[in-house]
C-alpha cells in the first residue's frame, strides 16, 4: 500500500490533508474536482481569481504563459512565458514552471521546479523537487494494448485500474535533464535519476 505522507512530509497539515489517505493515483483522478473544491476555500484578499483560475497576488505569471482552469497558482510561484498548466492544477509555494514546461493534471508541492521543456502528466510531486530541462514524467502507455499503469510496491507489480498516471515523486528528488519517467514511477525522498536515464517500474527488477 502507498501511503502519500510516506513520501510527502506535512502533508496532514497542507489543503491536500482531506484526500491524504488516498492513493496517488486516486488522488490524481480526482484533481479537477479537488481544485475546484479548493477554489471555493481562497481567501479573495490573497488570490485574484476568475474563470476557475486562481493566482496568488505574490505569484508571477509572465505574458505568454497559458493558464486553463481548474488552477491554483500559490504565493511566490513563478510561470514562465511559453509555458502551458491545464487540466486540473494545483500548486503550493514558491514553485516554478519554466519556459516550455507543461503540467497536466497534477499537484505540485513548495519549492519544485519544472526547469524548461518538461512535461508532466497526471503526478504528484513532493517537496523542493527538480526537474532539469527536457525531463519527462510520461503519464499514458502508448507502446501497449493494455494501457492500465502499474507500480511496483515492495517489488511488486500492482494494478492501479487507471489508464493515466504518471508519478509520485517524493520530497526532494532530482530529475535530470533529459530523463524520462515512464508511467507508474514510485520514487522515494531524495532520489536521484540521472541525466538520459530512462526509469521504467515495470521493467525494475
Amino acid at each position: 500500500m502507498i501511503r502519500l505522507t510516506d513520501y510527502i512530509a506535512n502533508l496532514a497539515q497542507s489543503p491536500l490533508a482531506p484526500w491524504a489517505d488516498l492513493a496517488p493515483w486516486a488522488l490524481v483522478t480526482q484533481a479537477p474536482a479537488i481544485v475546484r473544491h479548493l477554489l471555493t476555500e481562497l481567501a479573495v484578499e490573497d488570490y485574484a481569481i476568475h474563470d476557475e483560475i486562481a493566482v496568488h497576488r505574490t505569484a508571477t505569471v509572465e505574458p505568454g504563459a497559458l493558464l486553463k482552469g481548474p488552477l491554483i497558482i500559490g504565493a511566490e510561484c513563478f510561470i514562465a512565458s511559453g509555458s502551458l498548466l491545464r487540466g486540473g492544477c494545483w500548486l503550493d509555494a514558491q514553485c516554478i514552471i519554466g519556459p516550455g514546461a507543461e503540467l497536466k493534471t497534477s499537484f505540485v508541492f513548495k519549492g519544485s521546479k519544472l526547469a524548461h521543456f518538461n512535461f508532466v502528466g497526471d503526478s504528484v510531486l513532493g517537496h523542493g523537487i527538480n526537474l532539469e530541462a527536457g525531463s519527462i514524467v510520461a503519464n499514458y502507455r502508448n507502446e501497449r494494448v493494455d494501457k492500465e499503469v502499474l507500480v511496483r510496491i515492495d517489488g511488486q507489480l500492482q494494478r492501479t485500474g487507471c489508464d493515466k498516471f504518471g508519478a509520485l515523486l517524493g520530497d526532494q528528488c532530482r530529475i535530470g535533464a533529459n530523463a524520462v519517467l515512464a508511467p507508474g514511477a514510485v520514487l522515494a525522498p531524495a532520489s536521484v535519476i540521472g541525466r538520459g536515464q530512462v526509469f521504467d517500474a515495470e521493467a525494475s527488477v
